[in-house]
């Protein structure tokens, strides 16, 4: 019995932390503001329609080191954004990108 639970916490944490992650609603709001200016011309307002750029609504949610990366240095044809943002601002776009963006 005791064997089970550990397996069933064990399960719920590991799908908790893979798939839901909670941001506190201002740092998402910082980040939706911080996008807009900056990233809506190419990636689409709302993250929705990008014509020449990755659809950000579906960026693995896994690989925040990859968007922090990218934002930070630049990828492909995307200027690099780290002499610009500071660490805190790319932090509020990635809270922005997980959380997505409630209409």
């Amino acid at each position: 019995m005791r064997v089970r639970l550990i397996h069933w916490v064990a399960l719920v944490l590991a799908c908790t932390s893979a798939s839901a992650q909670n941001f506190p609603p201002e740092q998402v709001k910082r980040g939706a503001e911080i996008y807009a200016p900056h990233c809506a011309t190419c990636h689409g307002p709302e993250m929705r329609n990008p014509d020449w750029a990755i659809d950000l609504r579906k960026f693995p949610r896994d690989e925040k080191s990859r968007f922090i990366d990218s934002v930070t240095h630049g990828r492909n044809a995307m200027p690099p954004w780290g002499d610009l943002l500071k660490p805190d601002e790319i932090e509020a776009l990635w809270a922005y990108l997980v959380a997505g963006e409630k209409n």
